[in-house]
């Protein structure tokens, strides 16, 4: 049986990791609010006021693409393995 002090120090460590969790979460959605900003500046300098739908489209379009290629190269790091086993035969 374990102890109700072992339990508070895995509810403790499951705390911090969610703090830790949800605080990376909101650094990464205010860096992407700015990258937002500064990708609507761009596309504004060369397309105008006036063709609001180009540029949406524009836009959308490259967040796509760029989200696709973010996605793919997260999934390839998480699956390679960071060491390959090694086994020497006799």
């Amino acid at each position: 049986m374990r102890s109700v002090k072992g339990n508070v120090g895995d509810v403790k460590n499951q705390v911090l990791t969610t703090i830790a969790t949800l605080m990376t979460t909101a650094f990464g959605l205010i860096a992407a609010l700015a990258w937002n900003e500064a990708i609507k500046a761009i596309i504004l300098q060369f397309f105008p006021k006036g063709d609001g739908l180009t540029g949406l489209l524009i836009y959308a379009i490259l967040i796509t693409i760029i989200a696709v290629i973010a996605t793919i190269i997260i999934g390839r790091a998480i699956a390679k393995p960071s060491v390959q086993e090694v086994r020497i035969v006799d």
